[in-house]
Formats: C-alpha cells, sequence, structure tokens
C-alpha cells in the first residue's frame, strides 16, 4: 500500500517506520529543508517507550535517553517537599519497560536515521502541501516546493502529522485552537553551569498559584532541561519564539531562591504559547487519517504530547492489515484512539488546574500528594502507563 505521510516530526517519523515495518511503501514529506529540532527535552513513559523499543529503537535511545529515579514534587515558593512519585525501577517493574527522558533533537535524529535506512520510506524535503483531491481509490497532494516548482503525490491514503496547526485537519474537522492564556518557556543548560543542589538523577516538579516548573537531566546527563510554564495574555503564532529572560524572573520572583537561582542561569529562552483543541470528530474518514497534535494537542501538565503521537503510529499500523479497506481500517483507527485520546486531554487539563491551584485548593493537594506516597503516586496512571497497542477488532 502507499502512503504518504505530511510532517516528519515525531509521529510522522514513527508511523513512518511502523508502517514500512509492515511491508507499506512510505512517503514522508516535510515543509522543511533541515531537521534542527527545538523544543528541549520530552519525556517518553512506558506507554510509549515499549513501543520505540519494539520497532528496534531500544539501543540508540539508551544512549542518549536518561532513567531518572523519581519525581519530587516541592512547592514553588518555599522549597518544601510536597510528594514524589516513583519512576527508574519502579516503573520498569510495574509496567515493563523504561520512563525515559529525552532531548527532542536526540529522539528526531534516531528515528530520522531509522528511516532513511529502510528502503521502503521516501523522504520528500522542502515540499508544502497545498492542495488535497480524494477520489474512491486514492488521494493526490499538490506540493509546493521554496523555489515555487509545484507536483504532485498520489497516495491510497494520507496521514496528516503536520502540528497542532494542521494545514490537513480541516479537511476532517473544522475546531479551532483555544489560547490557554499560559507560556511554556524552555531553556536547557550545561551540566557546569547547574547548581549542585539540581544534579541529582531525578525530575523536579516545582507547584505554585498560577506557575510550574519541570526540570530533568538530558543528553545523557550533560544538560538539564528546564520548562517553566506562566501566565501569558499574548497568543503568539511564533512558537519557539526567543523569550526576554528577565520578564521569566520577573514571573518568579517569589520563588524559593534555590529555584530562582537555577532560573536565572539560562540567558536564553524559547516561548511557547498554549493552545487548546479537541480532539478531532472523527480522526480519519475515508482516506485521511490525523496522527499526534494534529488530531488532539495535549497541554503539557501530563507529559503525553510525544507519547500520545507515538501511541497514534503504532494503532494506524495495526489497523491497516493486508487487505483490510483503507475506510475500513481508518474508521477502525479513529474508533480505537478516540475515547483515549480525549480521556488523557482532560486529565492534563485537569493537572493545569491542580499544578497552578491557589492557597486553599493547594493545601488539600498538598496533602494528599503527601499521604500517598511514591508508589501509589504512580499507580495513579496505570491505566496510562500500561496501555499498550492490541490491534483494533
Amino acid at each position: 500500500m502507499r502512503v504518504a505521510i505530511v510532517g516528519a516530526g515525531i509521529g510522522g517519523l514513527t508511523a513512518a517506520l511502523a508502517l514500512s515495518a509492515r511491508g507499506h511503501d512510505v512517503t514522508l514529506v516535510e515543509r522543511r529543508t533541515a531537521f534542527s529540532e527545538v523544543g528541549a527535552g520530552l519525556q517518553l513513559s512506558p506507554n510509549a517507550s515499549r513501543i520505540l523499543t519494539d520497532l528496534g529503537l531500544g539501543m540508540p535511545l539508551r544512549r542518549v535517553a536518561g532513567e531518572p529515579a523519581r519525581v519530587r514534587i516541592r512547592a514553588l515558593t518555599t522549597a518544601r517537599d510536597i510528594g514524589e512519585i516513583a519512576l527508574g525501577d519502579a516503573m520498569r517493574e510495574r509496567f515493563g519497560a523504561p520512563y525515559w527522558v529525552v532531548h527532542r533533537a536526540d529522539l528526531q535524529t534516531i528515528l530520522l536515521d531509522a528511516a532513511r535506512g529502510r528502503p521502503g520510506i521516501r523522504l520528500l524535503v522542502g515540499r508544502a502541501v497545498t492542495g488535497v483531491q480524494e477520489s474512491a481509490k486514492s488521494v493526490t497532494l499538490t506540493l509546493a516546493s521554496d523555489g515555487g516548482r509545484s507536483e504532485t503525490l498520489t497516495a491510497d491514503l494520507v496521514v496528516a502529522a503536520d502540528g497542532v496547526r494542521s494545514a490537513l485537519r480541516s479537511t476532517l474537522d473544522r475546531g479551532s485552537l483555544r489560547p490557554r492564556g499560559e507560556a511554556a518557556w524552555r531553556a536547557t543548560l550545561p551540566r557546569e553551569a547547574v547548581p549542585p543542589d539540581f544534579l541529582a538523577d531525578e525530575t523536579g516538579l516545582w507547584l505554585g498559584p498560577g506557575r510550574h516548573v519541570v526540570h530533568y537531566p538530558i543528553n545523557g546527563g550533560r544538560r538539564l532541561n528546564l520548562v517553566a510554564v506562566v501566565p501569558d495574555k499574548g497568543s503568539s503564532d511564533d512558537w519557539g519564539a526567543r523569550g526576554e529572560p528577565a520578564r521569566l524572573r520577573a514571573a518568579f520572583s517569589d520563588a524559593a531562591p534555590p529555584l530562582a537561582g537555577l532560573l536565572a542561569r539560562p540567558g536564553s529562552w524559547l516561548v511557547w504559547s498554549l493552545v487548546d483543541r479537541p480532539a478531532a470528530r472523527p480522526m480519519a474518514r475515508d482516506r485521511i487519517a490525523l496522527l499526534g497534535d494534529a488530531a488532539h494537542p495535549v497541554l503539557p501538565f501530563l507529559a503525553q504530547g510525544a507519547a500520545l503521537a507515538i501511541e497514534d503510529a503504532a494503532v494506524l499500523a495495526a489497523c491497516l492489515g493486508p487487505g483490510q479497506p483503507v475506510p475500513r481500517a481508518l474508521a477502525a483507527y479513529s474508533r480505537a484512539r478516540t475515547e483515549r485520546v480525549r480521556t488523557i486531554q482532560a486529565h492534563a487539563r485537569r493537572n493545569g488546574r491542580i499544578y497552578h491551584a491557589g492557597p486553599l485548593v493547594s493545601a488539600a493537594r498538598d496533602v494528599v500528594m503527601g499521604r500517598m506516597g511514591p508508589a501509589q503516586m504512580t499507580e495513579r496512571y496505570a491505566w496510562l502507563y500500561g496501555w499498550r497497542p492490541l490491534a483494533p477488532v
């Protein structure tokens, strides 16, 4: 079967590998000409890491990924310990797969190298989709290069993995993006610039009214990834724009001294305005499927954006079995994914409210987290981390 995938990000590349492994001919279409992924670190919980391992990527990922022993949760303004989530060996023992943290560029490179090594995957870069024409038996994309040259690509189905501002989503669903009034500031620090208190092999989570901070080691411990989510009335389409460090420091002027000192270290931050959108209704129809953020943007309060795209890729490949008519296979894919992605979107929104709660709610939150203990905090999400990509019926 001929498959065209639009977007060579984490989800698109994983889908290409999964589909190629099942014997399909894949063409990846990417508007960029260079693959310099920005966005710093990401988290690969067991529901995603087991898929990448099954695709044969376990060894290269182990060389670049970290596996923190825990999430240490603290109060943003006082540095008081609130609770802990067990990761590391506890995740492997409970769910049979690691909880990895990795630099996005490292993961992108591993996926891209694997795709380039597969004879059944062709990569077309520097092309933007300018038109889509469906027929009963195929889909034809019109592609335009930076130089203005136009060409067409015909496939048995098209997978739109072109991100939260997908150009192809409108063919299935016209729901609009909703600004959240928040922004994620991202930076990395070389290990030698990290204060000693932050060098432990763990993920740090600092919770405060209207804000939170996450940090964890990446690049094999050579760098520390930092993410700070703060209120932001503006909403920019220019994702990854440079942020003024003084603005971030002002947003955390009341932070505990250790955290304030850490946030003062980076000389450069990249800023993403957070947006929300319900999962597409449907996620696939006829010969077009949506995947990852194109189908279901998920807020960063559950660390599942990349993981969900990887899950989508595995389920899509499982649905496209031998002799399965494409429309029926894509309908099965949409059914298999819709409830789960909506549930995860809802939990991420809820986590955002809990993370950023005011004094009364946060006091109750802190008591509950402290009483639960590390193992029970992990077990809350057994339904999430224990998921496996069984073939839908």
